[in-house]
């Protein structure tokens, strides 16, 4: 496999005792801040340490560079196929000393569906924030797809850029993510079918029209504005009374069915290997054996300019 950075470089981590604010940061900016396996496990300690820390009231998440990120390292996803040890290694199967674990066979349904059902379990990276007890701040910007998408919707406020897209690429390319449930409660049925069906991203002016977003700035006051919301929630009242709060917040997400979607969500992703591809459909496999990312574009100028995913593409004019 590829080397790629540690955990540890890939997302950090720092607090302030004082003012009860902790950031974690996606930093792989080259690569638009895409998380390993292994980085998305680390988020997800990382935020089950948050809800345990009694210095830490309030947790904001960003992204180093243009971005705050486009989603899962894809291509490490895809290395993972033939490399059972990494997929046992994401599982946190590999070195726990539970003895030899045999992953399921190729051509099996459990294959791909253990993977897709780990997806819907906090501990994976997918979903840690449900279960935070601190309160959660994400600062969007740029592209906000897939995996970072997810991390919004799950936040508690939502402070982005006026140049923010978001969406989730499998929409166009796969045809599921597994946070779907969690999309249609915050954006509202009509608008996340829209954004399904089309595949096309929708701009922060569209997201803060369907209450996704908490505030939509120019991207030189995307900073401070985060700030300002993060020791407003900081100050406002005791740790303790945040903790209920969130576990109030929770049972009327359980209520919804949140953690029901991300499982149905999942099972469903798992048969996505069985669809038969229409004649002038994209094939994800195909497209992954022939060159993703020229499979991709191509595909991208298909559509009309602002419906395509990429920032380069919907420059163009046809």
């Amino acid at each position: 496999m590829a080397d790629r950075p540690s955990p540890e470089e890939i997302i950090l981590y720092a607090k302030d005792p004082k003012t009860k604010i902790a950031t974690i940061t996606f930093n792989r900016p080259e690569f638009l801040n895409a998380p390993t396996s292994a980085a998305r496990l680390r988020y997800a300690d990382l935020l089950r340490a948050v809800t345990v820390d009694n210095d830490v009231k309030v947790v904001v998440i960003r992204g180093v560079g243009a971005n705050l990120g486009s989603g899962a390292d894809l291509p490490e996803f895809m290395e993972g196929n033939d490399n059972p040890k990494a997929r046992l290694a994401e599982l946190r199967l590999e070195d726990d000393g539970v003895g030899e674990v045999t992953y399921p066979p190729k051509g099996s349904f459990r294959n791909g569906a253990t993977i897709s059902a780990w997806y819907a379990n906090v501990a994976a990276g997918n979903r840690p924030l449900q279960e935070c007890k601190k309160i959660s701040i994400v600062e969007a910007k740029g592209y906000c797809y897939g995996w970072h998408f997810y991390q919004a919707a799950d936040a508690d406020i939502v402070i982005s850029s006026d140049d923010a897209l978001f969406g989730h690429p499998s929409f166009r390319y796969y045809g599921w993510g597994p946070r779907m449930w969690t999309w249609v409660q915050m954006m509202g049925l009509r608008k996340f079918q829209e954004m399904v069906f089309t595949g096309r991203p929708f701009t922060a002016e569209e997201m803060y029209q369907c209450n996704f977003l908490n505030r939509v700035v120019p991207r030189e006051d995307l900073e401070a504005e985060t700030a300002k919301y993060a020791s407003a929630c900081a100050r406002n009242r005791p740790t303790d009374t945040i903790f209920q709060q969130k576990v109030f917040f929770e049972v009327f997400k359980q209520y919804q069915g949140e953690y029901m979607g991300s499982l149905l969500s999942a099972f469903f992703e798992s048969m996505g290997g069985q669809i038969q591809h229409d004649e002038d459909d994209m094939d994800m496999h195909a497209a992954i054996d022939s060159g993703l990312a020229d499979a991709v574009n191509d595909n991208d100028d298909k559509f009309p300019p602002d419906f395509r995913l990429s920032k380069s593409n919907r420059a163009k004019t046809d």
